[in-house]
């Protein structure tokens, strides 16, 4: 028995011997300074004022004084602000994995050789136009050799197909955050840059058709705006209120999905530049909004359902179509603006103005649209395209078989087989891409903006480094931090509860 005993003693050290070097990292490089970011938060510890060339200031405890600061700063709800208009693009980095990756799930090659020659042709033909074209327009050596790289990929994914494609689309995430961002610095640059190399000439032309067409017609971009607008917002609407008759959506759950839904057209009644169309809007979004609380207050619903049942569908739909209205609102105010904009002044026989290429990262209102495209960009072949990839394979073929047999078309067969199936993925990549976009941005700018201008693409993250690298103000960053891990723990609980609920069900 003793001999038994020892052996198990000694089979319990070595694997405790394996496991130390482990425990003593975690120990070192994260329960500690965890706790003592922790205890540092209550601190009013500033390396300015506490260092060891003042031996007599030391820091003490000043209770929530940090995050009461923190509360009424107003830079502090500046920068969340930030933090979430740059994830205001994740709903479209989703999306396009997912398209990605159900066009990545087929075979491209054409199913035969006559029409991979031809798709191969197609390919070459394109490419040889494009660089062509950049050669006579006189591109510069950047804007070159980046399309002629495209063109490569192009034509080289028709020679390999989906294996060719897969690998190209997934290749920029192994390469080094810091280096794309410095390429998509370079591609930005106001002068030598690519994107405003092709820009220039579009909007120059753009400029002469603007100037030369009644200021009225333009400026209906805005009505235009509003109308398509409230055609989004009556289909959501309709969408919801269809959803929860049938039992898909639950009492409590079409709550946030309606906010998401509303929000844009309630920010727009105080961004559009005309009066008459900020009463129109804000008319209409209440209008729909009663009509949903008359609907759900006074019918029935015909199959009864959990009140959080559907949460994860409709919050989805609800986030792209609020990101889409935003788009249109943007949209909107730039066309009533824009014969403004367009307008040429001639001053001593020099003229000056019209439409030209913003100054990308240097400007305030550009900075951060130009950041979410590049993490767009990052995002659509990234982790997300690959796990999207790995869900479909494991969608049952028999679905699709009865589906066929039902007279099923493309989309009814990924909204009613393949969506559902890819629930459990899709709510891991959501939860996962919250977390990201909460604690991202830090890279960002720091490598390309610095933070600016004005504090534009300052996020939250960013904020925290600066207030306890740059300032030396450590105890409030301290707080900074904490608050984001409550936040996040919040929103991580919150979809948690819900959206496992439903992809569960």
């Amino acid at each position: 028995m003793s001999t038994k005993s020892n052996r198990t003693i000694r089979e319990f050290a070595t694997g405790v011997g394996f496991i130390v070097p482990n425990i003593l990292g975690f120990l070192t490089f994260t329960t500690i300074p965890l706790v003592f970011s922790m205890v540092m938060a209550f601190t009013n510890w500033d390396l300015k004022l506490h260092n060891m060339f003042k031996p007599d200031a030391t820091p003490h405890f000043v209770g929530i004084d940090n995050f009461v600061r923190l509360l009424s700063d107003s830079d502090s709800y500046k920068y969340l602000g930030n933090t979430l208009f740059l994830m205001m693009g994740m709903p479209f980095a989703v999306g396009g994995a997912l398209i990605c990756a159900l066009l990545l799930s087929k075979d491209l090659r054409g199913g035969s050789k006559k029409a991979s020659l031809m798709l191969m042709a197609a390919g070459l033909l394109v490419a040889s136009c494009v660089m062509l074209t950049l050669v006579g327009a006189g591109a510069s050596a950047m804007t070159l050799l980046i399309c002629g790289m495209a063109c490569t990929f192009l034509f080289g994914g028709t020679l390999g197909g989906s294996t060719v494609y897969r690998t190209l689309f997934y290749l920029p995430h192994f390469t080094a955050g810091v280096a794309t961002f410095l390429l998509w610095k370079k591609l930005y640059n106001p002068v030598s840059g690519p994107v405003n190399q092709a820009l220039n000439p579009l909007l120059e032309n753009l400029t002469g058709i603007i100037n030369n067409t009644p200021s009225i017609l333009i400026q209906s971009g805005l009505l235009l705006a509003i109308i398509v607008m409230s055609a989004i917002l009556l289909w959501g609407v309709l969408k919801l209120n269809s959803l929860w008759r049938d039992g898909d959506l639950g009492s409590k759950a079409i709550v946030l999905p309606m906010i998401f839904l509303l929000v844009p057209s309630f920010m727009a009644a105080q961004w559009f530049p005309s009066a008459i169309a900020r009463y129109a809007i804000a008319i209409i979004a209440g209008m729909l909004l009663i009509k949903t609380l008359f609907t759900i207050f006074t019918s029935k619903q015909v199959f009864s359902c959990k009140p959080s049942n559907g949460f994860g569908t409709a919050a989805m739909m609800c986030l792209f179509l609020m990101v889409a209205q935003f788009v249109i609102v943007g949209l909107g105010i730039v066309a009533y603006n824009l014969p403004q904009l367009a307008a040429i002044t001639t001053v001593e026989g020099v003229s000056n103005g019209g439409l030209t290429a913003p100054n990308w990262l240097t400007s305030y209102h550009w900075a951060k649209p130009a950041i979410m495209v590049m993490g767009l960009w990052g995002a659509v072949g990234s982790n997300n395209m690959i796990l999207y990839l790995a869900a479909l394979t494991n969608v049952p073929g028999e679905l699709y078989e009865a589906a066929d047999i039902d007279g099923a078309t493309s989309f009814q067969k990924f909204w009613n087989v393949t969506w559902p199936q890819l629930a459990p993925t899709t709510f891991f990549i959501v939860v996962m891409a919250m977390i990201g976009g909460l604690q991202g941005g830090f890279e960002m700018a720091r490598t390309m903006t610095q933070g600016g201008p004005a504090g534009a693409t300052t996020t939250l993250s960013y904020s925290i480094y600066t207030e306890g690298f740059v300032t030396g103000r450590l105890g409030f960053s301290a707080s900074f931090a904490w608050v984001l891990f409550a936040m996040v723990f919040s929103i991580t609980m919150f979809n948690w509860k819900f959206g496992s609920r439903y992809v569960n069900d």
